[in-house]
């Protein structure tokens, strides 16, 4: 036993993981799968770069990667993985992947965002829906409005939440955030087939016609109902707003709901989870996953197999999920202990697959490259910040950036 004890310590690994899992409830999930993989005899090197957009962690990334310096696994997802793929820095996972019979347990919507050239090379650890509207009751409540349902009601309520003195959308100005709501409104107004014409097939003629004039027109009204603080705000503070009271919505992912439950916040009685407005019957995926990099070091590799098992573990898949808000990424988990939030985004989740209303996320990278994604930040953030913009000279100007993109 001595002997085995030794010789377990002697070849333990350790793995290096660049993530942005900062904040409170992101944090606390990252901690979990920590402890899970020093339980089982490998040490874990923290690389945390805050920025709940990733941006920030991806320009270290690239440095400690050209620099051959790489870290065993990384926070990447959707395209940017198969960038990564095609410069040759990823590892094959396909032996972890054989053994925990991935190819049946995921959905094949997550596995063809995982694979490169039909080999695993990063794992999923969730399923976020994007079109999230987080609303605190007690605000709605004193304004005597109600919970949007769809644009005409969004913004009617948001004219009866100002006049009593709260702040109808907290927003935290930053190019992803901007993203984020624009994306809600773009998905309502376009609607799930258009909405991928322009964000996922690039279509030129959708990208600057009249439904995106009116997509930011209507993004455009949005800023009347956010305060002058909103610029460089971070994601989780304006989420703070909703939970203390001082804004009553906030149009964002579900990785809000860690924070509520960070802030022992109980969904329906202290905050409302409901569809962005319009949105219903429609899903924007985003999809949180580690790509793992080529080691050179034998028993770090080890390690590193070890943490891409343990992020689909059932055990870790629940206890993360119920931290972080979104739901498991394995279609095989009992979902007991989740409450009606994740119930709801499941069930939508996988009605949407049938009806064709399952999109992915432009402004968390699921839809298109990172060179289009910063395109369209760029264009969508400067006409937020410029209230005097036109509509329709955006819609043109979006188009001509994407194509320029491309």
């Amino acid at each position: 036993m001595t002997f085995a004890a030794a010789s377990s310590v002697a070849n333990a690994g350790e793995v290096e993981v660049l993530h942005w899992w900062t904040s409170g409830g992101e944090a606390k999930s990252a901690a979990v799968l920590k402890q899970m993989l020093e339980k089982q005899g490998d040490s874990w090197k923290d690389f945390a770069v805050a920025g709940g957009g990733g941006e920030s962690a991806m320009t270290v990334l690239k440095t400690r990667a050209v620099s051959g310096n790489p870290p065993s696994a990384a926070q990447i997802k959707g395209h940017d993985i198969q960038e990564w793929g095609d410069l040759g820095f990823l590892t094959s996972l396909d032996d972890v992947a054989e053994a925990g019979q991935w190819d049946k347990v995921l959905p094949a919507v997550v596995t063809k965002v995982m694979k490169y050239n039909g080999d695993y090379v990063a794992v999923p650890v969730n399923v976020h829906r994007v079109n999230w509207l987080w609303a605190n009751p007690e605000v709605f409540k004193k304004a005597g409005a109600t919970v949007p349902a769809n644009m005409d009601e969004f913004f009617a309520a948001a004219e009866k939440i100002k006049a009593a003195g709260f702040i109808p959308l907290a927003h935290g100005g930053q190019p992803w955030q901007d993203a984020t709501l624009f994306e809600a409104i773009a998905l309502d107004i376009l609607g799930s087939q258009d909405y991928n014409k322009a964000f996922v097939d690039l279509d030129m003629d959708v990208l600057s016609g009249p439904k995106m004039v009116e997509t930011f027109a209507t993004f455009q009204r949005m800023h009347d109902y956010i305060d002058d603080n909103s610029p460089g705000r971070d994601w989780n503070i304006a989420t703070s707003m909703v939970i203390n009271g001082d804004a009553a919505m906030q149009i964002m992912g579900d990785w809000a709901k860690g924070e509520f439950a960070a802030a022992g916040k109980q969904p329906g009685k202290d905050y409302i989870c409901a569809p962005a407005p319009g949105t219903a019957n429609q899903f924007t995926f985003n999809i949180d996953s580690f790509a793992f990099f080529k080691l050179s070091n034998k028993d770090n590799e080890q390690a590193q197999k070890h943490l891409a098992k343990t992020i689909l573990n059932k055990d870790f898949q629940e206890v993360f999920n119920l931290n972080k808000g979104s739901i498991p990424v394995r279609l095989d988990m009992n979902m007991d202990k989740f409450d009606k939030c994740a119930l709801d985004s499941m069930a939508t989740f996988k009605a949407s697959a049938q009806t064709g209303d399952l999109v992915p996320s432009m402004a968390h990278g699921l839809a298109t490259t990172s060179y289009v994604q910063g395109a369209v930040y760029d264009v969508v953030t400067n006409f937020f910040n410029d209230t005097s913009a036109d509509p329709k000279q955006a819609a043109q100007q979006l188009a001509r950036a994407v194509k320029a993109a491309m």
